[in-house]
C-alpha cells in the first residue's frame, strides 16, 4: 500500500499535468476562434467558385480538350492527405490515415498505382513508418496556414496532372463541423467529376427556365479556363487546409478538456486515498500511545 509521501508525489505530478492540459486547452480555443472565422469566411467563396468553374466547363465547347479536364485511363492516382503537425488531438490524424489507406487499397484493387502528397508531419511520418513513399511533403504549415502554402500544393498537383504523372487527384481532409465534431472528407480534385458537372447543368437549366444559356467567352474559352481551373484547384487546396486546421484545433481543445477533467477525477481519488492512509496512520499512533499507557499502569 502506498504511503503518504508517495501519494503526495503522485498528486503533485497529476496537478502539474492538469495545469499543462488546461493551458493547452485555452491555447487551442484561442486558435480555434481565428481558424473558425477564416473557414466560415472562405466557404461561400469556395462554393461559388466551384459552381462557376463547373458551369464554365459545361458551357465551353472545347472544355473537353483542356489539359486539366482531360479524362484518361486511370493508371496513377495522387492522394493529397491533410493531417496536423502535432498530436494530442484525439483520433483526428488517425482517421485521416485510415481513410487514405483504405482509398489506396480500393484504387490498387482497380489496378492503379497510388502516390501520396502529405500535408502535416503526423501524416507524413505515419506513411514513412509504413514504408510508403511520399512524393511531396508540406510540414510546419498546418498551425497557421497561408494562401501561398495552398498555392505550392496546388502548383505541384496541376503540374503533375498536366504532365500525365497523375491521372486522377483526390484530397482527404477533416471537414470542420464543430469543436467536438469533424467529418473525414474524400473529394475528387482533378478532373472535374461527372456529378459536379451534372449539378452545374441542372443549375443552368433552372436559372434559364428551361432554355439553354448562350455563352460568350472573352477573350477565349481556353484563356478563361487557363485562369479559372488553376484558381479552382488553389482554392480547393486552401479550403481543405483551413478545414483541417480548424478541425485540429477543435479536436485538441476537446481532447485537452477531457484530459483536464480526467486529471481532476484522478486527483479526487488520490486525495481520498491519501486521507485514508493518513487517518489510518493517526489511528495506529493513538493505539500505540494507549497501549503504552496501559503497559505502564
Amino acid at each position: 500500500m502506498a504511503n503518504t509521501q508517495d501519494l503526495n508525489r503522485r498528486i503533485g505530478s497529476v496537478t502539474n499535468t492538469r495545469k499543462i492540459t488546461r493551458a493547452m486547452e485555452m491555447v487551442a480555443a484561442a486558435k480555434l476562434r481565428r481558424a473558425q472565422d477564416r473557414i466560415q469566411t472562405l466557404r461561400p467563396f469556395a462554393e461559388a467558385l466551384i459552381e462557376l468553374t463547373a458551369r464554365v466547363a459545361v458551357g465551353a465547347q472545347n472544355a473537353v480538350n483542356h489539359p486539366l479536364l482531360e479524362r484518361r485511363e486511370v493508371k496513377t492516382v495522387a492522394i493529397v492527405m491533410y493531417t496536423g503537425d502535432r498530436g494530442l488531438a484525439g483520433a483526428l490524424n488517425a482517421n485521416i490515415l485510415k481513410r487514405s489507406l483504405l482509398l489506396k487499397q480500393e484504387w490498387e484493387a482497380k489496378g492503379a498505382t497510388v502516390r501520396f502528397l502529405g500535408v502535416g508531419r503526423r501524416g507524413v511520418g505515419s506513411l514513412k513508418f509504413r514504408g510508403i513513399e511520399v512524393d511531396s511533403a508540406y510540414t510546419g504549415i498546418t498551425d497557421s496556414p497561408r494562401f501561398r502554402d495552398a498555392e505550392a500544393i496546388a502548383g505541384r498537383v496541376v503540374d503533375c496532372f498536366r504532365e500525365g504523372t497523375y491521372d486522377h487527384v483526390m484530397v482527404v481532409y477533416n471537414h470542420f463541423d464543430s469543436a467536438i465534431s469533424q467529418t473525414v472528407m474524400a473529394q475528387d480534385l482533378l478532373p472535374l467529376t461527372d456529378e459536379l458537372l451534372a449539378q452545374a447543368v441542372r443549375g443552368e437549366h433552372e436559372a434559364s427556365t428551361g432554355v439553354d444559356p448562350d455563352w460568350e467567352f472573352e477573350p477565349s474559352e481556353e484563356g478563361l479556363l487557363d485562369r479559372l481551373l488553376p484558381t479552382y484547384v488553389e482554392q480547393t487546396c486552401y479550403r481543405a487546409l483551413l478545414e483541417s486546421t480548424a478541425s485540429e484545433h477543435g479536436a485538441r481543445m476537446t481532447a485537452m478538456r477531457n484530459a483536464t477533467d480526467n486529471a481532476g477525477e484522478i486527483l479526487d481519488a488520490l486525495t481520498l486515498q491519501r486521507n485514508r492512509v493518513r487517518q489510518a496512520a493517526i489511528t495506529q499512533e493513538i493505539l500505540e500511545i494507549v497501549g503504552g499507557a496501559d503497559a505502564l499502569s
